[in-house]
Protein backbone atom coordinates (compact mmCIF):
# COMPACT_ATOMS: atom_id res chain seq x y z
CA UNK A 1 0.00 0.00 0.00
CA UNK A 2 1.35 3.39 -0.90
CA UNK A 3 1.82 5.98 1.81
CA UNK A 4 0.37 9.41 1.14
CA UNK A 5 1.93 12.17 3.21
CA UNK A 6 0.00 15.41 3.56
CA UNK A 7 2.27 18.26 4.53
CA UNK A 8 1.01 20.51 7.34
CA UNK A 9 -1.47 23.23 6.34
CA UNK A 10 -2.48 25.75 8.99
CA UNK A 11 -6.24 25.35 8.42
CA UNK A 12 -6.87 22.16 6.46
CA UNK A 13 -4.41 19.73 8.09
CA UNK A 14 -2.49 21.50 10.88
CA UNK A 15 -0.38 18.55 11.97
CA UNK A 16 0.07 16.96 8.56
CA UNK A 17 -0.93 13.34 8.06
CA UNK A 18 0.32 10.03 6.74
CA UNK A 19 -2.28 7.72 5.18
CA UNK A 20 -1.94 4.16 3.90
CA UNK A 21 -4.16 4.12 0.82
CA UNK A 22 -4.98 1.43 -1.66
CA UNK A 23 -4.11 1.98 -5.31
CA UNK A 24 -7.22 3.17 -7.12
CA UNK A 25 -8.53 5.48 -4.40
CA UNK A 26 -9.43 9.02 -5.48
CA UNK A 27 -7.23 11.34 -3.44
CA UNK A 28 -9.92 13.76 -2.24
CA UNK A 29 -12.27 10.94 -1.19
CA UNK A 30 -9.52 9.34 0.88
CA UNK A 31 -8.44 12.67 2.38
CA UNK A 32 -11.98 13.64 3.41
CA UNK A 33 -12.59 10.18 4.87
CA UNK A 34 -9.54 10.70 7.10
CA UNK A 35 -10.53 14.19 8.27
CA UNK A 36 -8.30 16.20 5.91
CA UNK A 37 -10.51 19.11 4.93
CA UNK A 38 -9.67 19.70 1.28
CA UNK A 39 -12.04 22.31 -0.08
CA UNK A 40 -14.33 21.14 -2.90
CA UNK A 41 -16.82 23.77 -4.01
CA UNK A 42 -18.13 21.84 -7.05
CA UNK A 43 -18.75 18.60 -5.13
CA UNK A 44 -15.84 16.93 -6.94
CA UNK A 45 -17.28 17.30 -10.45
CA UNK A 46 -14.14 18.82 -12.03
CA UNK A 47 -15.85 22.19 -12.38
CA UNK A 48 -13.68 24.40 -10.16
CA UNK A 49 -10.15 24.48 -8.75
CA UNK A 50 -10.76 24.52 -5.02
CA UNK A 51 -9.37 20.99 -4.52
CA UNK A 52 -6.06 21.92 -6.15
CA UNK A 53 -3.04 20.23 -4.58
CA UNK A 54 0.65 20.10 -5.40
CA UNK A 55 2.21 16.67 -5.67
CA UNK A 56 5.67 17.19 -4.16
CA UNK A 57 6.76 13.55 -4.59
CA UNK A 58 5.35 10.74 -6.73
CA UNK A 59 3.85 12.90 -9.48
CA UNK A 60 5.19 10.66 -12.24
CA UNK A 61 3.27 7.66 -10.87
CA UNK A 62 -0.09 9.34 -11.60
CA UNK A 63 -2.10 8.98 -14.77
CA UNK A 64 -1.81 12.13 -16.89
CA UNK A 65 -4.41 14.85 -16.46
CA UNK A 66 -6.98 15.34 -19.20
CA UNK A 67 -7.72 18.55 -21.12
CA UNK A 68 -10.58 19.61 -18.82
CA UNK A 69 -8.44 19.31 -15.70
CA UNK A 70 -5.58 21.16 -17.41
CA UNK A 71 -7.91 24.00 -18.44
CA UNK A 72 -9.21 24.35 -14.88
CA UNK A 73 -5.73 24.17 -13.36
CA UNK A 74 -4.77 27.22 -15.42
CA UNK A 75 -7.12 29.18 -13.12
CA UNK A 76 -5.80 27.76 -9.84
CA UNK A 77 -4.03 29.96 -7.32
CA UNK A 78 -0.35 29.02 -6.97
CA UNK A 79 -0.25 26.69 -9.97
CA UNK A 80 2.96 24.66 -10.25
CA UNK A 81 4.14 22.09 -12.80
CA UNK A 82 3.16 19.27 -10.40
CA UNK A 83 -0.31 20.63 -9.59
CA UNK A 84 -3.39 18.43 -9.86
CA UNK A 85 -7.03 18.57 -8.86
CA UNK A 86 -7.41 16.07 -6.04
CA UNK A 87 -10.86 15.04 -7.32
CA UNK A 88 -9.34 13.92 -10.61
CA UNK A 89 -6.54 11.55 -9.79
CA UNK A 90 -6.33 8.14 -8.26
CA UNK A 91 -3.54 6.90 -6.07
CA UNK A 92 -1.21 4.59 -7.98
CA UNK A 93 1.36 2.22 -6.48
CA UNK A 94 3.98 4.77 -5.38
CA UNK A 95 4.19 6.90 -2.25
CA UNK A 96 3.03 10.49 -2.59
CA UNK A 97 3.77 13.74 -0.77
CA UNK A 98 0.92 16.23 -1.09
CA UNK A 99 0.86 19.94 -0.32
CA UNK A 100 -2.45 21.75 0.03
CA UNK A 101 -1.94 25.32 -1.25
CA UNK A 102 -2.47 28.12 1.22
CA UNK A 103 -5.24 29.76 -0.84
CA UNK A 104 -7.91 28.90 -3.40
CA UNK A 105 -9.75 31.14 -5.83
CA UNK A 106 -12.89 30.79 -3.69
CA UNK A 107 -13.82 34.04 -2.03
CA UNK A 108 -16.15 32.33 0.43
CA UNK A 109 -15.45 29.00 2.08
CA UNK A 110 -18.14 26.89 3.70
CA UNK A 111 -17.32 24.76 6.72
CA UNK A 112 -16.65 21.13 5.79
Amino acid sequence: MPKVVFLPHSERCPDGAVLDLAPGEVLIDAALAHGIKIEHACEMACACTTCHVIVREGFDSLEPSDDLEDDLLDKAWGLEPDSRLSCQFVVADEDLVIEIPRYTINQVSESQ
